[in-house]
């Protein structure tokens, strides 16, 4: 029984020199808990953009357009006279739901003709996209309900029977980029390219660390110093075979009869990018940290919260800024969103300048790190070999 105690003791002993397990094992909870708090605080997505379409133009309209105002999850991001510009303008405001007032809606409703209002609704993001829609259909039922209810009170009906004879509007909703609705068309993209972002941090956490750990790192350098050769090395092969999951996505795709359609270079410079900018976060830490256990340790702690915080489930604008902040330095927040606006939503490049722009940051400064750190490990072996040939 002593000699069980004792190595109780020499292992916790053990875990409290590991800097590292110690903090990931004491700080991650902190972290994770701060952070998915953080993100899931509000607990209800609420100010949701929406664009009206008011072709009535009347105080009918406007009082409707007043009412979605006056609604705590969605707001008027733009109102316009026609709907020439309105997938545009829903593009630029990120709105969830276009609501399209046709003409004579006023005068069609105290003649008592029929009317309908259409929605359009982008179902990319299925959280978003009901809540928004949920939102205008209350509204809109319940101006119906009033304008019904006073209809009848002038032709003698009583209250309380014309509060049980009215019908709210017809409302047709248009469902587009995800028709069908299927969850599938919105999680699978998002899970997979989570999933590929992890395992080429993962992999690439090895790629220099383990050069230092076996000790053959000097053996590298003398077959060649520079560093630009040393890192793209160390990075083709990875995303050569990057490309072929890629492949393999798009195969996933047809036999899941959700095909999507590759239009142009935006999407595959912005990939391109992305695979730049995951692969260059690996090299930073796997020559910032010479073991190989501690380095995947580290992009672990990076990695596994990244589709939380990427906006692709839970909206960024429903996070606190601070949250948003970090999301932000995760190359995958800006990929998904440039995955979902090319391929889902069928936008142009203009609409997602911000997130290539993002890309472009977290790639040029890892790749400037990646450099600068390498270099001082090269010029540190160089000076350890002179030192070994002079003696």
């Amino acid at each position: 029984m002593k000699n069980f105690w004792s190595l109780i003791k020499r292992e916790f002993r053990l875990f409290f020199q590991n800097k590292v397990l110690l903090v990931l094992f004491l700080g991650a909870p902190v972290l994770y808990g701060v952070l998915v708090g953080g993100v899931y605080k509000k607990g209800k997505v609420t100010h949701l953009p929406i664009i009206v379409v008011d072709e009535d133009r009347s105080p009918l309209s406007r009082q409707l357009i007043d009412m979605f105002s006056e609604s705590e999850v969605i707001y008027v991001a733009k109102v316009l006279n026609d709907p020439f510009q309105a997938k545009e303008e829903a593009m630029k405001t990120e709105s969830t739901v276009v609501v399209q007032i046709p003409r004579n809606f006023s005068s069609d409703i105290n003649y008592n003709r029929s009317t309908e209002l259409t929605l359009f609704v982008n179902a990319s993001n299925t959280l978003t996209s009901n809540y928004a829609m949920m939102a205008v259909n209350v509204a809109a039922s319940t101006l119906k309900a009033g304008v019904q209810i006073k209809a009848q009170q002038k032709k003698g009906v009583p209250e309380f029977v014309a509060s049980k004879q009215y019908e709210p509007f017809k409302i047709t909703m248009i469902k587009q980029n995800i028709r069908s609705g299927n969850y599938l068309y919105f999680m699978l993209p998002g899970v997979l390219l989570t999933v590929l972002q992890q395992v080429m941090m993962l992999g690439l956490a090895l790629s220099f660390s383990s050069e230092f750990e076996k000790g053959t790192f000097s053996e590298l350098v003398k077959k060649s110093n520079n560093v630009f050769i040393l890192i793209l090395v160390k990075i083709l092969p990875y995303i050569l075979m990057s490309l072929l999951i890629f492949v393999l996505y798009y195969l996933f795709s047809i036999w899941y009869r959700m095909p999507l359609s590759i239009n142009g270079w935006a999407f595959i410079g912005s990939t391109f990018l992305f695979l730049l900018a995951v692969s260059f976060i690996g090299i930073l830490v796997s020559i910032a940290i010479p073991s190989q256990l501690k380095a995947t340790e580290i992009l672990m702690v990076i990695a596994t919260p990244s589709f939380i915080l990427s906006g692709f489930t839970w909206p960024l604008s429903q996070m606190p800024e601070w949250v948003v902040g970090i999301a932000k330095m995760i190359p995958l927040t800006h990929y998904l969103q440039i995955f979902r606006t090319l391929l889902i939503e069928k936008g142009s490049a203009e609409y997602v300048q911000n997130s290539i722009i993002g890309l472009t940051v977290i790639a040029t400064i890892t790749f400037i790190a990646s450099i600068i750190l390498l270099q001082i490990k090269i010029n540190k072996i160089k000076k350890e070999t002179r030192v070994i040939d002079l003696v």
